[in-house]
């Protein structure tokens, strides 16, 4: 049985989302702020986060954020904002998908089995692979997603895992910008390519000792981007 944590500090919200999932036989646990389902996040292992971007204690970008950083888990965030705007910022900081309130229950349990759908295909072409993958300075563990660099861990964000992990196993391969932001966000995604372009700008601050002049992730002006450069 899949675990589902909701975080929403509306507890008729809460209670009517974890009655419906429970109906479709999901192990449901639920937050009122931040700080609760921050420790719920490492005491209940759920695989997948419903949150509510409106918290008495957190922005829910910012908790996001601070999610994706400590597991490459799938959130989705619930929000009464229905601009572009706020979607688009949400989906760059990690979140996998965007509902607006009031939403459909129905609508709500579709997307959630899609986004462990995704999830579980992606675990599944791993296996029968080698989980340890090294790259220069990199190394990179498909189970328990840590990436180090020389040794000392790097906290990525759930996309930006996605994209490195993507070119990590096809070094020298250029991948388009389209390519990359089906990969990572998923064809459906709202936004446009310079979400790959922000996310790989972030990418590169971590991995690069300079950024101005990357020797991992590498653009290819007119084409995309790959994995190349000096990996010795």
């Amino acid at each position: 049985m899949k675990k589902i944590l909701v975080i929403d500090d509306e507890a008729a919200i809460r209670d009517l989302i974890e009655l419906v999932l429970r109906r479709e036989n999901f192990l449901v646990q639920t937050a009122e702020d931040g700080a609760t389902g921050l420790q719920a996040l490492d005491s209940f292992k759920p695989d997948l986060v419903v949150l509510d971007l409106m918290l008495p204690d957190y922005s829910g970008y910012d908790l996001c954020k601070e999610m994706t950083k400590k597991h490459a888990i799938p959130i989705i965030m619930l929000s009464a904002k229905s601009e572009i705007i706020d979607k688009v910022l949400g989906l760059e900081l990690g979140a996998e998908d965007y509902l607006t309130k009031p939403f459909d229950n129905r609508e709500l349990i579709a997307r959630i089995k899609v986004v462990l759908r995704r999830y579980e295909n992606n675990n599944q072409n791993r296996h029968g692979e080698d989980s340890q993958m090294h790259y220069g300075e990199l190394s990179f563990d498909l189970e328990t997603k840590v990436v180090l660099k020389n040794g000392t861990p790097v906290s990525l964000t759930a996309k930006e895992y996605k994209i490195l992990e993507t070119l990590l196993k096809r070094p020298g391969k250029i991948f388009t910008r389209d390519e990359l932001l089906e990969i990572a966000w998923g064809y459906d995604f709202l936004g446009d390519s310079r979400s790959v372009d922000m996310t790989i700008m972030r990418l590169r601050r971590k991995l690069e000792d300079d950024a101005e002049n990357p020797k991992y992730v590498k653009t290819i002006y007119g084409f995309g981007y790959q994995l190349g450069g000096d990996a010795t």
